[in-house]
């Protein structure tokens, strides 16, 4: 992987990377194919802010690009601690890219504990730019520095920047009135202002941002700019930065048309919105707030212009419970929550269950057990949500694989939901959730068409000729039972957890009526028309990678290098996990390997080789972080070997 380009390289297109120009009286420019910059520093440092704002600048400059926000676990670790780091990874690039990259070209690390929690990730050659200020004895010793890697020579395999960030942005807003302190928290702005500089950013939108964000403290919106426009200005004059870098935009990544970059679990908003609008339903979230989902939450509570109804509620039983009363009400119900959430949600999905009302269950999956990790990402809940009721209660899962495709997802989980009469699980994860790129805004054409019929009156006729409704009389196809608006006149009918006799709903506990609906309820979920697994192949390999969720792109980038290097390796990714693709027994015996890669300790290959009785192969990691490229290759490499 190809970062920082030290000759004139020319690519397949012609481009020339690497090169090096200088107009006269300006500073050399370098351009570059792509490039991974790393934003860290303490929880209270800004570091996110810094990075969307960088990410946002770069998506309008119509690089591809994808992000990685991490953050600390704890609410507020101790300042100046390994804990309370946190960082912001951009990986950006003048062609189609698909991770947030492995290992960072540049470190802004804005402290010492930002340093020593990152350096293990730089590879020889990096750059760094510290912030010298913060490189105190005691701060330096809080992270077990017993002498500076500034001055100790640690650092001399790196192109080290040693920049007093702190003191520069106090002295650029000398005349703003401001407190030291106050003028200290401007020093991030100050860092985006000269990594725009060095990678040839706009700076209009982010000024716009700020007077937006600070419009009601317009003194301290003036100062950030400031701040930000002496970053700039610093990079542009001073002798330590010699050299800029372009990135040209990305031109042949994207099909035609309007692009604007997204978080998955913004793009998993818009796609309920979306979803409620071509279904005709209004949009019912029954939530409680919790990390990684709660942003979804905050999105949906801006749109009470598109009928989009949000209530958080108590806790997690009651968010779920006041969603599955909207869908017997009539609304496209969903829920949101994270793996602890459902677990304590598990009661009232196996109750969705036997009431057969469409109900969106949202899990951003995080570390676990338990509390876990809540701010890391992990595959770890699928098992969860295959099983994770009492008795027979089958559910569907769909699971997306990039931050944009969660707004797919969303509407195709909401298809089988109205079409099915069922609860759906959507396995998105943190790694997606908080990770962004670049999203296509669909035509409103090119969305499906959601509507479904509400029953209107009797539906089945009784030996003696009289007209009656039955609320478990059910579809041929889907085998979808009526759904009844409450209130509706002749309509009226039971509901509750107790097992309901077939047609007519009544209670019913006689033996043969519970096998036939436990039976049915499965052949319902059996029978869910999916589409086919597509497998790319162009090589006609001998081993394939299989996977499901986020570690798409990982998985993409490690066969590209792969066949890059001569291999020859299928992939094939997984969107719908129950129930699984038709033709996907099939797929699995034409390949003499099957890897698995996931984060989690072998959930998905577990499930394949119980179906499917194939030998598949885990390959799993469960660090809170989503697999390197480069990792993936080599055990990729191994498998093809083996």
């Amino acid at each position: 992987m190809t970062s920082q380009v030290s000759s004139p390289t020319e690519q397949a297109d012609g481009t020339v990377v690497g090169e090096q120009r200088k107009p006269a009286g300006a500073k050399d420019v370098r351009r570059l194919d792509r490039v991974i910059i790393r934003f860290a520093g303490d929880s209270g440092d800004g570091m996110q802010l810094t990075g969307d704002r960088f990410t946002s600048e770069t998506a309008s400059f119509g690089n591809d690009l994808s992000t990685l926000p991490n953050f600390p676990a704890e609410i507020r670790a101790p300042a100046g601690t390994l804990p309370g780091v946190s960082s912001f990874q951009l990986h950006f690039a003048d062609h189609d890219i698909l991770t947030p990259g492995d290992a960072p070209n540049v470190l802004v690390a804005m402290n010492p504990a930002a340093l020593k929690a990152n350096i293990g990730d730089l590879p020889r050659g990096a750059e760094i730019i510290v912030n010298t200020d913060e490189f105190t004895k005691r701060a330096m010793q809080k992270v077990g520095y017993e002498s500076s890697p500034l001055e100790d020579g640690s650092l001399d395999g790196y192109g080290l920047h040693p920049v007093p960030l702190t003191t520069l942005t106090v002295e650029a807003l000398k005349d703003f009135g401001l407190t030291r302190k106050e003028a200290e928290r401007s020093k991030n702005m100050f860092a985006l202002g000269l990594l725009s500089w060095m990678y040839h950013r706009p700076t209009e939108g982010t000024e716009k941002f700020l007077r937006k964000k600070f419009a009601k403290k317009p003194d301290i919106a003036e100062a950030n700019i400031a701040a930000f426009r002496a970053g700039w200005n610093f990079g542009e004059t001073t002798e330590d930065f010699a050299v800029s870098y372009e990135v040209a935009p990305a031109a042949t990544a994207f099909p035609p048309g309007l692009y604007r970059n997204i978080s998955g679990n913004l793009a998993l908003a818009y796609g309920l919105i979306a979803a409620s609008r071509q279904a005709d339903l209004p949009l019912y979230l029954g939530s409680y707030p919790i990390t990684p989902a709660s942003d979804i939450l905050h999105e949906l509570s801006r749109h009470k212009n598109f009928g989009v109804r949000t209530f958080q509620a108590e806790d997690e039983i009651a968010g779920i419970g006041a969603a599955l009363g909207a869908a017997f009400g009539g609304s496209l119900a969903v829920t949101t929550t994270s793996g602890p959430g459902v677990a304590l949600k598990s009661e009232t999905i196996g109750l969705a269950v036997s009431l057969e009302l469409p109900l969106l269950i949202v899990d951003i999956q995080r570390g676990g057990p338990s509390t876990g990790l809540p701010t890391k990402t992990e595959q770890a809940d699928l098992l969860q949500a295959m099983y994770g009721r009492n008795g027979e209660a089958p559910v569907p899962v769909v699971a997306p694989r990039t931050p944009a495709d969660c707004f797919d997802a969303a509407l195709e989980a909401a298809r089988i939901a109205l079409a099915y009469r069922t609860p759906v699980f959507l396995l998105s994860d943190g790694y997606l959730a908080n990770g962004s790129e670049p999203w296509r805004v669909p035509e409103p054409d090119e969305l499906p068409d959601l509507r479904v019929q509400f029953a209107q009156g009797p539906n089945h006729t009784l030996d003696d000729g009289t007209e009656v409704f039955w609320p478990y009389k059910r579809d041929p196809q889907t085998l979808a039972r009526p759904w009844a608006i409450p209130g509706t006149p002749g309509l009226e009918h039971r509901i509750g957890g107790i097992e309901k006799e077939d047609g007519t709903g009544n209670i019913s506990y006689a033996p043969a009526n519970h096998d036939l609906m436990v039976r049915t309820r499965q052949a319902k979920v059996d029978g869910i028309a999916v589409p086919d697994l597509e497998v790319d192949d162009p090589d006609r390999a001998r081993t394939l990678v299989l996977g499901w969720g986020s570690t798409y792109g990982p998985i993409t980038a490690a066969v590209r290098r792969l066949r890059a290097a001569g291999e020859s390796i299928a992939q094939a990714h997984l969107r719908h996990l129950n129930p699984f693709p038709g033709n996907l027994g099939t797929v699995l015996k034409q390949y003499d390997r099957v890897v698995i890669p996931e984060m989690n300790l072998g959930q998905l290959a577990t499930l394949i080789r119980a179906k499917y009785l194939v030998d598949a192969h885990s390959y799993n990691q469960v660090n809170g972080m989503p697999f390197k490229a480069e990792q993936l290759a080599t055990a990729l490499k191994e498998a093809i070997d083996g």
